[in-house]
């Protein structure tokens, strides 16, 4: 399970990258997997406020619908366009080219988990 220590982690298995104020926002390693192979990814529009724990997309796969939580709250200042053609990009690059949405945080990141935590976390699962 690929779990990078430069990323935070929620425990509904979305990671976050901070660069300043912008937080990327994608689902981790361990959650793709278990979606199996993924066929659609529902994200919403640049401009949208959230609010931690607000649902901000959806990712079908061929087991199931689940939604994505937002981690932080803010505005989203981008989506990742190459989703809508290649949701697969989830599947194969989690961390990297799969990436869902950047949101400008109006504040911190409440109940971040470090890599280690996380990893405690899927050992609990």
């Amino acid at each position: 399970m690929n779990i990078p220590d430069d990323l935070k982690y929620t425990k509904t298995h979305e990671w976050i990258r901070l660069e300043g104020s912008v937080a990327t926002i994608g689902i981790t390693d361990y959650a793709q997997s278990e979606l199996g192979d993924i066929v659609y990814v529902e994200l919403p529009e640049a401009g949208r406020i959230l609010a931690v724990g607000d649902t901000f997309g959806t990712v079908e796969s061929v087991k199931t619908v689940s939604d994505v939580y937002a981690p932080v709250s803010g505005e989203v200042v981008e989506t990742n366009p190459e989703l809508e053609s290649a949701s697969e990009l989830l599947n194969q690059e989690p961390y990297g080219e799969g990436w869902m949405v950047k949101i400008r945080m109006d504040g911190d990141v409440p109940d971040a988990l470090t890599a280690d935590a996380y990893r405690t976390l899927l050992e609990t699962e």
